[in-house]
Parts: structure tokens; sequence; C-alpha cells
């Protein structure tokens, strides 16, 4: 065989160097574009960006032991869901990169009065100092009744937004309690 420098780079190539040699890499290749998600777990979710709701399947791989937290590997749109078959918009597609982002918040976070910077925070001193600020504005600005003396009961300072991914129990919940605490101004994203 005396080859050419065409049919050198051509027989050099994989697919064709591995048919020369009798190898037959459709098994390879294919093999191949399941070794991503083969030994994951899928989690359906929902997408947390807009009210559209889009369904998504989060692939994690980790041994489900005790004390072990899973790996999220691969995202991607929920073809069984009825509202996006599938897909998904570039905010949702990069979902991965934000469940992975080494700058997302774990902790909560206060940046005090008159502070240049955020302090962590441990959850119980949150709900403590929420709660605090709540109760605190709720009785300052609580109005019993308008100008014309007619009974409102009502909060006018505070305002209450839901998101897309709560369950319905947990809005229906959340509204109870802020009309419990006479908040007027109550909105939820997946209203739309």
């Amino acid at each position: 065989m005396n080859p050419t420098r065409r049919s050198f780079l051509k027989i050099g190539t994989g697919a064709a160097m591995a048919s020369v040699l009798g190898f037959d890499l459709k098994a390879a290749y294919a093999e191949s574009k399941e070794l991503k998600i083969a030994r994951t777990t899928e989690t359906r979710s929902t997408c947390p960006y807009c009210a559209v709701s889009c369904g998504v399947i989060i692939h994690t791989i980790g041994d489900k032991a005790k004390n072990v937290t899973a790996q999220v590997v691969h995202v991607e749109g929920d073809p069984d869901h009825p509202i996006n078959r599938g897909t998904l918009c570039p905010k949702g597609s990069s979902l991965m990169q934000d469940i992975l982002n080494d700058r997302r918040l774990l902790k909560p976070q206060v940046r005090r009065p008159g502070s240049d910077h955020w302090e962590d925070i441990p959850w119980d001193q949150a709900y403590q100092e929420i709660a605090r600020h709540i109760k605190k504005t709720r009785d300052e600005t609580f109005v019993t009744t308008d100008s014309q003396g007619r009974t409102v009961n009502r909060l006018e300072t505070i305002a209450w937004n839901g998101g897309c991914t709560d369950t319905n129990e947990f809005n229906y919940l959340a509204v109870k309690t802020m009309r419990s605490l006479g908040v007027c101004f109550i909105e939820n994203q997946a209203r739309v």
C-alpha cells in the first residue's frame, strides 16, 4: 500500500482507522452518549425563574449513603411535563450553573445599618429578626379605620410576593398568614 497524504489523513481519522482495522464503533458511540446520565438519579422539579413553571429533570449522582450530598451532573427539560414538553428557555437551560455556582448563598445574611458588608447569621437568628421587624412595623403602621371612620383593619406597609415554585398548600398558608396580619398587597408570581 502506497498511501498519499490525503488517504493517510482519511485513514488516520478515528472512524476510518477503526473500520480499516475491523472495529465497529457504533456501540462505542452509543455508549458514550449514555455515560453522562447512566447511573444517575432522576428528580423531577419545577424551573424557578418565571410563572410558566416548566418541568425539569435534575440528574444527580451519588451513592445515596447517609450524610452524602448527591452531585448534580445534568439538568434537562421534562418531556412528560404538560407545560413545556421537554423544552427549556435559556434561563431554564442554565439551571445547572445556578445549582453548582460557588457564589450561591447557603446561609442567611444580614447587612446592618451603616455597615459596608454582609454577615452570616444562623437561621434561628434570621427568623427572630424577621419576626421582630414584622411585629414592630405592624404595631407602628396598622390602620384600624379609614379617614371616614369605617373599620378597615389593614397593614399597607408590608407586602407579600410568592414564587412559582411554591406549592398550592404553601401559598394557601402564606396568604392566610398575611391576611391574618392585615396585609393588603399580596401577589404571587404564578398567578399570571
